[in-house]
């Protein structure tokens, strides 16, 4: 498609959904709930399992966040989703700590590639300005060439 095609399209979604697009309801729910206290780069690096996400939004909730019991479920859904649990190994502290700056881990996790699509995309992430030297560039790869390749 080329450059104004593409332009007409994206014109025409927004002018079809008013411009607006629902929020998720676990994504409204961590905004109200959550950032009262503090920011949501807190959660971005946490990258914890169900029962992680509980317990944490348990001691958040005696602590005093305004959340109802009966919408706990959904924002845990939404931070596993989004902010859940990554496997072990060198890599994963960089990309909590940098790569979720722009991205929820839902975006790194769901992309699958093979070796050299990572590479790739790493050097355009260099090129936007992700700030990776080459040690950690070399274990990003590696990480989600491994992790998350292509199956």
């Amino acid at each position: 498609m080329c450059v104004a095609g593409s332009a007409l399209a994206l014109v025409l979604a927004v002018v079809s959904t008013g411009g607006a697009q629902d929020a998720d309801p676990g994504e409204r729910l961590m905004n109200a709930a959550c950032q009262d206290c503090h920011s949501v780069r807190v959660i971005q690096v946490q990258a914890m399992d169900a029962d992680g996400w509980m317990k944490r939004i348990s001691q958040e909730i005696d602590k005093g966040a305004k959340l109802a019991k009966e919408d706990v479920p959904t924002l845990v859904e939404y931070l596993v989703r989004t902010h859940g649990p990554m496997p072990d190994g060198p890599g994963k502290e960089v990309i909590l700590n940098t790569c979720t700056q722009c991205h929820d881990l839902y975006r790194i996790k769901e992309n699958r590639r093979s070796p050299e699509e990572w590479e790739e995309l790493l050097v355009s992430m260099l090129n936007e300005g992700a700030q990776l030297n080459d040690e950690e560039f070399a274990r990003v790869h590696a990480y989600l060439s491994r992790n998350f390749g292509i199956e």
